[in-house]
């Protein structure tokens, strides 16, 4: 388990992760993990946004369908 600090910066609300974390997830400087609730109300840390991986996997799998339609 690793634990994290929230501080209220302003309006915003930060975190630090410890670096052996951010080693873990292959995150570089700037860049922003995911935080991603998962259906048993727990979160999952990832570094990939779920949303365009899904997005991707689905444009390469029908890549000819969309190419055909789109014209």
């Amino acid at each position: 388990m690793v634990e994290f600090k929230v501080r209220k910066i302003s309006q915003f609300a930060r975190s630090r992760a410890a670096e052996d974390v951010i080693d873990r997830l292959h995150t570089k400087d700037g860049e922003h993990p995911f935080l991603i609730e998962a259906p048993d109300g727990g979160y999952s840390l990832t570094p990939h946004d779920p949303v365009s991986t899904k997005a991707e996997d689905i444009i390469g799998r029908y890549r000819d369908a969309l190419h055909v339609l789109a014209k």
